[in-house]
């Protein structure tokens, strides 16, 4: 057996039975008998110490446990002081007290099967010791202090590794039965061994140099003493005092049968009350396990019937959890691929920047600009180009208004909830005649005053130039993917998945960066404007009348006059097709290819991609678009007919947000709304760059120095305005 086990719990029968027994123990009128054996013990609890000192038990029974030690911490031996009858066989004791010689009362003595290695030399002191038993251990040799056991009877040592005895077992004089394995014996000698208890110890007697006795005769010296003392105060002679010793060693003998006797009732009376107590617990026991059983089957029930309802639930949300992987997944594959579209879309337009701006060929441009005719002078409609000049200031007022209006209404409708709409109604009646009126007062106004006319020439111009509405256009999409990105990496975080972290960030930081180079583009490309516009201004000292009327008209007129050529060889259904679908900047380029629309029936979307239509939306719109003008075609061939001269617009013809279709694709437009990580309240406005996230609104957003999901320091704070 090994010599160290892990202390393990009790199990719950263990438990019960323990309890079981230390209550019967302290019930009124139970007997001198403590049986906490089969416990999985692996020290004797405090309390069974207590019982035993206290209700002055006298057999202590303990085997089959775990036991590797007789006497726990904080215990005392005294408190076994009334004990006669230990029994610890069957358990791991390495080694006994040393002060076990203060159970002083103890008469039977039972380790059988533990793993001593040695015996205390205070066991010489158990005076009322009868039985010895340590059987099956690792004994290898006995103290001397067995000698002192003047009343041990029985004393068994086999199953050991004991080749000698101690000569002092020879005063043991009461020693009826000695058991040993005689064959493993070196002293005494295998032959003596074998020849039984009473040759061993008359060998040891006379090794010892005594005179042995027999068992029954261990009174005799002090008797043969009385008589010597008689027979020399006697009369009779050696008669008489043979006769009285005869009569005295009947005596003697009678009585020692008497006690002998007695004690033999006395250990049957303790092995009935025995029996009866391993009855009646055998009893006990057995309801106890009936009812454990009935009790244990009522649990199995209630647990197999939880375990079904947690399996259930557990597979509900193992599906729940892989719907929603497979969600991110697949949001993920799509950013990823909008993404790379992105990125080549944008390298794409760098190397055709070179073909727009040959086709807008600007020098071109600002020489026929800055020459103005007699004849444009008297052709100049004033009233219009002042009312498309109104109509272009009252825009970007418009916008402008429209943005403060939607702050303040956000404001007024969070700290006002309760605030009535007929003010709301009748205020904005009032701006609307203020507005009519301002409009009527400007358009005579922007007559008069030339910085009006200026500004108006300015916002036209950066809405009329092509790199600068790509540029815008690109942003908004850059925008519009960090805050999908944003969302589901704060998606990702609470289902408490990192997969795929990693590449999320990369194309996060990829979109920031190219927000940056796009953001620098468009401030350079402003700057180009405002150069342009002060090169024009330097031309108008001449203070030419209308100067700015003027060159605002040419600026709605103005193309390319090879683009003009080309563009008035498209078909008018195909120009048409183009407006509707909001991508009047391709015109250069199918004019450049010369398409048509029996070109683009057989033509398909990579045919389309190859030569610059990158939005796969548009592309499949365009051709199915174009396969419909042609079937119509078949039954009226006058829509075909090539166009006879255009009319230009004196005003820029935008088309509503609302009504764009999808070019770019409809996925990529559409704008999703988080709210703030900060307030929890308002929706995100802002870009913090250069991490990327869109996590704060514009008034969390202003304290901020880091960012609040990935605390990077904030170099930049870009606006966001959702279109409503």
């Amino acid at each position: 057996m090994p010599l160290f086990f892990r202390k393990r719990k009790p199990s719950e029968e263990a438990r019960k039975r323990l309890e079981y027994q230390m209550c019967l123990a302290k019930e009124a009128g139970a007997d001198d008998i403590l049986d906490i054996s089969k416990c999985e013990l692996s020290e004797i609890p405090f309390g069974a110490f207590a019982t035993c000192k206290v209700l002055q038990k006298k057999v202590l029974i303990v085997h089959t446990n775990l036991l590797t030690s007789l006497l726990p911490k904080s215990c005392s031996l005294l408190s076994l002081a009334t004990i006669k009858v230990l029994d610890l066989h069957d358990n791991q004791l390495t080694a006994l007290p040393d002060d076990i010689g203060q159970l002083t009362a103890l008469q039977v003595l039972n380790v059988e099967r533990n793993q001593l290695t040695c015996l205390p030399r205070s066991i010489g002191n158990l005076i009322q010791l009868q039985t010895l038993n340590v059987k099956d251990n690792r004994l290898k040799e006995l103290p001397d202090t067995l000698g002192e056991l003047r009343s041990l009877r029985t004393l068994d040592i086999s199953e050991n590794e004991i080749q000698r005895l101690p000569r002092m077992l020879a005063h043991v004089r009461t020693l009826e039965t000695l058991s040993l394995d005689a064959l493993s014996m070196v002293y005494p000698p295998q032959e003596v061994c074998g020849a039984g208890t009473e040759a061993i110890q008359q060998f040891l007697c006379k090794e010892s140099g005594l005179e042995y006795y027999p068992p029954s005769q261990y009174l005799l010296p002090v008797l043969e003493q009385d008589g010597a003392e008689n027979s020399l105060d006697s009369p009779d002679g050696p008669t008489d005092r043979l006769c009285r010793e005869e009569e005295e060693w009947q005596n003697r003998f009678s009585d020692y049968e008497k006690r002998k006797e007695q004690k033999m009732l006395e250990k049957l009376e303790f092995e009935r009350r025995l029996e009866l107590g391993q009855r009646e617990h055998a009893q006990l026991f057995q309801q106890s396990s009936s009812q454990k059983d009935e009790i244990l089957q009522t649990v199995k029930e209630e647990q197999s019937r939880l375990e079904q309802g947690l399996s259930e639930h557990q597979r509900f949300l193992d599906a729940e959890r892989r719907r929603l992987q497979e969600q991110l997944k697949q949001t993920e594959q799509n950013i990823s691929t909008r993404i790379q579209k992105l990125l080549r879309e944008n390298q794409r337009q760098k190397k055709s920047s070179e073909i727009l701006k040959s086709l807008e060929n600007e020098r071109i441009r600002m020489e026929q600009l800055m020459s103005i005719t007699q004849e444009e002078t008297e052709n100049l409609r004033r009233r219009e180009i002042a009312s498309a000049m109104q109509q272009m200031l009252t825009e970007s007022c418009k916008s402008r208004l429209i943005q403060m209006a939607y702050e303040s209404q956000r404001q007024n409708l969070v700290q006002q909830a309760c605030s009535s709409m007929a003010d709301m109604d009748e205020r904005f009646q009032q701006i609307l005649s203020w507005q009519q009126m301002d409009q009527n007062k400007a358009i005579s106004q922007i007559l008069q005053e030339s910085a009006m006319q200026k500004a108006a020439f300015e916002a036209l111009q950066v809405k009329k130039d092509l790199m600068h509405r790509q540029i815008r256009k690109q942003i908004k999409l850059i925008e519009t993917e960090l805050l999908q990105l944003t969302q589901l990496e704060l998606k990702r975080k609470s289902l408490d998945t990192e997969a795929l972290q990693e590449m999320i960030s990369e194309q996060r930081w990829a979109l920031s960066s190219l927000l940056q180079q796009l953001l620098k583009e468009k401030t350079q490309r402003e700057e180009e404007l405002r150069e342009i516009l002060t090169e024009l201004e330097a031309q108008s000292e001449t203070k030419q009348e209308n100067y700015w009327l003027i060159q605002y008209q040419r600026l709605l007129n103005q193309k390319p006059l090879s683009l003009k050529l080309q563009e008035e060889g498209l078909e008018r259904p195909l120009v048409a097709l183009l407006v509707e679908l909001s991508a009047e900047h391709y015109l250069p380029i199918f004019a450049h290819h010369r398409l048509s629309l029996a070109m683009l029936s057989r033509m398909g979307p990579a045919d389309l991609a190859k030569v610059g239509v990158s939005e796969a939306g548009l592309q499949h719109e365009i051709l199915r678009r174009a396969q419909e003008l042609l079937d119509a075609a078949r039954t009226q061939p006058e829509l075909l007919k090539p166009p006879e001269g255009g009319v230009l617009p004196t005003a820029p013809e935008e088309l509503p947000e609302a009504v764009r279709p999808s070019a770019p694709p409809a996925e990529l437009l559409e704008v999703q709304t988080s709210e703030c990580v900060v307030c929890l309240e308002r929706e995100a406005q802002m870009i913090f760059l250069n991490c990327g996230h869109v996590c704060c609104c514009q008034l969390c957003s202003q304290p901020l120095r880091t960012c609040p999901l990935c605390r990077q320091d904030i170099a930049q704070r870009l606006r966001i305005y959702h279109s409503s």
